[in-house]
C-alpha cells in the first residue's frame, strides 16, 4: 500500500514532464519564422512584375512566392541537399560525412547542413556554434512536421542570400538577370542556386572564374542525374554570367505607392494587381512621347487612368511620366491622387442631373446672354453670346455662361448634394463655400473621383437589362485595383427602383458628350478621329492650370489630365489642345466596342417644341417627338410661343384698344426675351421679329419691350482711368424689341442722350449709386440702378 502511494506521484511527476517538453518542442518554432521587411511589389494581371521598392532595410527581398519553378528545384536540391525529399530535416548521411572530412581537414570544410537547417539558420542569424547546430538540427526536425517540402523550398528560396543587398530568388533574379526567376535559362538558374553558398562570387569583374566553375560543375551534376542532356549543359555553360546589378522596372511606381499607403489590408507587401500589362506599357510609352512633346513649353506632368467598365476595375494607372533623375518635375507626385480644379468635366454631371430632376429637356433652351450674379460675371470661353442656346449644345460646346444659368435655376446646393452621392469626395467645404462657382472649376476634385463617378454612370446604363430595370447600389463604388478570384460586390446584391441619376437621363447625356467634332470650351473647332464612339468632355481651369479630358465607352473609361504638378499655369495648356489628343490616342490602344444599348422602357415620347426644346404648349406650332426620361413630365410647358394679336392684314400688332376683336388675327409666335433675341437674331437668321405696334397702339405692359443688357439692376462698375490721365467711360447697352425705335436716356432724372436702334452709351458718372431711366417713343420707361466704385475701391 504504502510502496504503491509513493509510486504514483513519481509517474505523474514524469509524465508532466513528458507533456512540458513535447509542449516545448512543438512551440519552439515560432508561428512566423522570417520577421524581415520585404519589398514592395505590384505585378500586373498576369503576374508580370510591374514596379519594386526596396524594403525597409535596404534590401532587395521579396515576398514568399506561391510558386517555386521547377528548375530551381532541381539545381538547388542537386547542389545542395540531394537526399531533401527524403530526409526528415537532418541528413545523418551528410552530417557523418562532413564531420569526418573536418576531422580530417582539421578545419570546417564541409557543413552537411540540409535545406531545411539552412532555412532554419537563415531565419535565426546565430553564431555558428556546435550547441547552435543542435539547435537547428531540432528546429529543423519541428519544420518538417507542419511544413511540406515545397513550403520550405519557398521559404529558402525567398530568403537566401544572393550577395549584395539581394535577398531571395525572385529578387537575385531581377537585379542579376532582369527577368522573373520562371524564365531563367538552366545556365541562369544554376548560377543562382550556387550563389547561396558562396554569395561573394557575384561581385562584377571579380571571382568571375570561380563562379563559372561552381555553375558549370552543377550543371554537369544535373547532367548527371538526367536533368538535362549534356547537349543543353554544355550550351548553357556558353552563357554569360552576372555583370553589374540592372535596375527594377518602374512600370507603375505610383500605384506601388498608393498601394504602400493603402495596403488594402493585405497580408503581403506582394500585390497582384488588375492592371493589363501590355496596356501599361503602351500608355507609359505615349504619355512619355507627349510629355517630351510637351516640355517645350515647360508643361512638366501628365497622367492617364483606365477603367474597366463592366468589373469595375483599374486598367491602366499612370500617375505621372516617372523622371526621378528630375527632381524639379515632381514626377513623384500622383496625380491621379492629387485634388485639383476640373475645369468643364462636372458639367455633364449638372446637365444629368437636370434631366434626372426634371429641371429641363435634352434641348431646353439655356440663356446666354451678359450675366452678373451678386457682382460675378461669367463668360464664355470665346467672350461670345448665343442669346440662348439648347441645353444639349451648351453641354458639347462647354459654354460657361448657360452652365451658370443651369446652376442658377437647379440651385448649387442641390447639385453639391449630387456630387457627393455620386463619388465626389473632396468637396471639404459646405456648399456656400463653391457657390455658383462649383460648375466652372471652383472646387477640387481627384482623377479618381472623376473617373469614378463616370465609370459609376456607364455602369448603371449597361446594368439596365441585366437588372430590369432596377438599379444596383454598387455601381458607384470605387473601382478596384487589387485582383480577387471573384468580385465579392457583385456575388450578391440588392437592387433598388431609384438610382442617384435614371437610366435615360444618363443615356440622353452620353449622346450629348458624343459628338467628335464641335467647338470646344476654348472656342476652336477641333476633329478627333476614332474607331469606336466615344462620349467625352474636356476642362481647362483658371489660368490654364490644369488640362483635363475624361472620355468613356460602354467597356471602358478614359481619364486624362495635363499640367504642372506645382500648379504653375501656362499658355496653351488647355482641354482640348493638349488633354483631347492624348485621351483619343488612348482609346486607340484599346479594342473597338459597341455604344451603350438604348434603355427603352425608361424613355418616353414627349412632344417637344422644335425651337424651344420646351415641353410643347398648345401656341408651339412646330413639334418634335423626342425620347426623354419619364421626369421630364416634371419640366414646364413652352414659355417662349406666344399668342399675339394682329390687325386683319396680319401686318401690325394691335390690342383691343385700337382694333376690334371680331377682326383681329390670332397667331402663336416664338417671342424670346429682348436680351436673349438681342443675340439670338444674329446667330438665328430665321428667327422672326415681332411685328410692330399699329400706330396708334400700344402694348399696355403686356409685353416688355426693352431691357438692359449692361450694366444689369443693381450692379456695380468700376470706370478706368486711360493711359493718358483722363477718367475713361463705361459703356451702357440696352435692347428694343423695335428695331427703329429710339430710346431716351436719363441719368439721376437727367437726359443724357438719345439712341436709335443701336443702343449703346458711353458714360462717365461719378462714383456713387445712380438711378438709370429710359424712355421709348410710346412713353414706355425702364428703371433700374447701379453703383460706380470710386478709383481705390475699383483698384482694391
Amino acid at each position: 500500500m504504502f510502496k504503491k502511494f509513493s509510486y504514483e506521484p513519481k509517474l505523474v511527476f514524469s509524465d508532466v514532464i513528458c507533456v512540458l517538453l513535447l509542449c516545448w518542442f512543438w512551440f519552439l518554432l515560432p508561428s512566423k519564422l522570417f520577421l524581415n521587411p520585404t519589398s514592395y511589389v505590384v505585378e500586373a494581371s498576369n503576374g508580370e512584375l510591374l514596379s519594386a521598392a526596396i524594403a525597409k532595410d535596404g534590401q532587395w527581398r521579396f515576398p514568399v512566392a506561391d510558386t517555386i519553378p521547377q528548375k530551381f528545384q532541381q539545381c538547388i536540391v542537386a547542389f545542395e541537399d540531394k537526399r531533401f525529399f527524403t530526409h526528415p530535416g537532418i541528413d545523418f548521411l551528410a552530417m557523418a560525412r562532413a564531420m569526418r572530412q573536418n576531422l580530417k581537414a582539421k578545419s570546417v570544410v564541409s557543413g552537411g547542413s540540409t535545406l531545411t537547417m539552412q532555412v532554419i539558420r537563415l531565419s535565426r542569424r546565430e553564431s555558428r556554434t556546435v550547441w547552435q547546430k543542435l539547435i537547428e538540427v531540432i528546429l529543423a526536425f519541428r519544420l518538417e512536421l507542419t511544413h511540406s517540402k515545397t513550403d520550405i523550398l519557398k521559404l529558402y528560396a525567398a530568403n537566401a542570400p544572393f550577395g549584395s543587398n539581394v535577398v531571395g530568388l525572385e529578387a537575385a533574379s531581377w537585379r542579376y538577370f532582369g527577368r522573373s526567376a520562371g524564365s531563367l535559362s538552366w545556365g541562369e538558374m544554376a548560377t543562382l542556386a550556387v550563389l547561396p553558398n558562396s554569395p561573394s562570387l557575384v561581385h562584377p569583374g571579380k571571382n568571375s572564374a570561380k563562379l563559372i566553375k561552381k555553375r558549370n560543375d552543377l550543371l554537369d551534376k544535373i547532367a548527371g542525374l538526367k536533368m538535362i542532356d549534356q547537349e543543353t549543359a554544355n550550351l548553357s555553360k556558353l552563357e554569360p554570367i552576372p555583370g553589374k546589378p540592372q535596375q527594377l522596372p518602374q512600370n507603375a511606381p505610383h500605384l506601388l505607392n498608393r498601394f504602400k499607403a493603402e495596403e488594402q489590408a493585405l497580408q503581403s507587401t506582394s500585390l497582384r494587381s488588375t492592371l493589363d500589362f501590355d496596356l501599361q506599357l503602351k500608355l507609359n510609352a505615349l504619355l512619355k512621347r507627349y510629355n517630351n512633346r510637351y516640355r517645350a513649353n515647360d508643361i512638366n506632368n501628365i497622367a492617364a487612368l483606365v477603367l474597366d467598365v463592366k468589373n469595375g476595375t483599374v486598367l491602366s494607372y499612370v500617375g505621372n511620366i516617372y523622371q526621378p533623375e528630375n527632381k524639379e518635375l515632381e514626377s513623384h507626385v500622383d496625380m491621379i491622387k492629387a485634388p485639383r480644379s476640373p475645369g468643364s468635366t462636372l458639367k455633364p454631371l449638372l446637365y444629368a442631373g437636370m434631366l434626372n430632376d426634371g429641371f429641363i429637356l435634352p434641348k431646353t433652351l439655356i440663356p446666354d446672354v451678359p450675366t452678373q450674379i451678386n457682382g460675378y460675371s461669367p463668360q464664355n470661353y470665346d467672350l461670345g453670346y448665343d442669346g440662348a442656346i439648347p441645353a444639349d449644345r451648351a453641354l458639347s460646346r462647354s459654354l460657361n455662361i448657360p452652365a451658370v444659368k443651369m446652376l442658377q435655376s437647379y440651385k448649387y446646393q442641390r447639385f453639391y448634394d449630387k456630387l457627393k452621392k455620386m463619388g465626389i469626395s473632396t468637396l471639404n467645404q459646405p456648399a456656400d463655400h463653391y457657390g455658383l462657382s462649383l460648375i466652372l472649376g471652383g472646387s477640387e476634385v481627384t482623377m479618381w473621383d472623376l473617373a469614378k463617378t463616370y465609370m459609376g454612370m456607364a455602369r448603371t446604363l449597361n446594368h439596365f437589362n441585366e437588372y430590369q430595370g432596377k438599379y444596383n447600389p454598387h455601381d458607384y463604388d470605387a473601382p478596384r485595383y487589387v485582383k480577387a478570384k471573384r468580385d465579392e460586390r457583385f456575388d450578391t446584391y440588392e437592387t433598388q427602383l431609384t438610382s442617384t441619376i435614371d437610366y435615360g437621363s444618363i443615356w440622353n447625356t452620353f449622346n450629348a458628350m458624343e459628338e467628335l467634332m464641335r467647338p470646344g470650351e476654348e472656342g476652336l473647332w477641333e476633329q478627333f478621329s476614332s474607331s469606336q464612339r466615344v462620349a467625352w468632355k474636356t476642362g481647362t481651369s483658371f489660368g490654364f492650370r490644369d488640362a483635363w479630358a475624361v472620355g468613356l465607352t460602354a467597356q471602358y473609361v478614359v481619364c486624362v489630365w495635363v499640367g504642372n504638378a506645382d500648379g504653375e499655369g501656362r499658355p496653351g495648356l488647355t482641354g482640348v489642345d493638349v488633354a483631347a489628343p492624348v485621351l483619343f490616342d488612348i482609346f486607340r490602344q484599346l479594342p473597338n466596342g459597341k455604344w451603350f444599348q438604348m434603355p427603352k422602357h425608361q424613355l418616353r415620347k414627349m412632344k417637344v417644341c422644335k425651337q424651344s426644346g420646351y415641353k410643347a404648349g398648345e401656341y408651339c406650332r412646330e413639334t418634335l417627338e423626342e425620347l426623354v426620361s419619364p421626369s421630364g413630365e416634371k419640366t414646364g410647358l413652352c414659355p417662349y410661343h406666344k399668342l399675339i394679336h394682329l390687325d386683319q392684314t396680319a401686318t401690325f400688332r394691335v390690342t383691343d384698344q385700337c382694333e376690334s376683336t371680331a377682326t383681329m388675327v390670332h397667331q402663336p409666335w416664338f417671342v424670346l426675351p429682348p436680351a436673349m433675341e438681342y443675340y439670338y437674331k444674329i446667330k438665328n437668321s430665321d428667327y422672326k421679329l415681332l411685328p410692330p405696334f399699329k400706330p396708334g397702339c400700344t402694348d399696355a405692359g403686356s409685353n416688355y419691350v426693352m431691357e438692359m443688357i449692361y450694366p444689369k439692376n443693381n450692379a456695380s462698375v468700376y470706370i478706368p482711368v486711360e493711359f493718358d490721365g483722363s477718367r475713361g467711360k463705361v459703356v451702357l447697352n440696352a435692347t428694343h424689341r423695335n428695331s427703329n425705335a429710339k430710346i431716351y436716356w436719363h441719368i439721376d432724372n437727367e437726359y443724357v442722350a438719345t439712341t436709335k436702334s443701336y443702343h449703346q452709351l458711353a458714360v462717365s458718372p461719378p462714383a456713387g449709386k445712380h438711378t438709370l431711366t429710359l424712355v421709348d417713343e410710346n412713353g414706355e420707361r425702364l428703371m433700374q440702378t447701379f453703383t460706380v466704385l470710386d478709383k481705390e475701391k475699383g483698384k482694391h
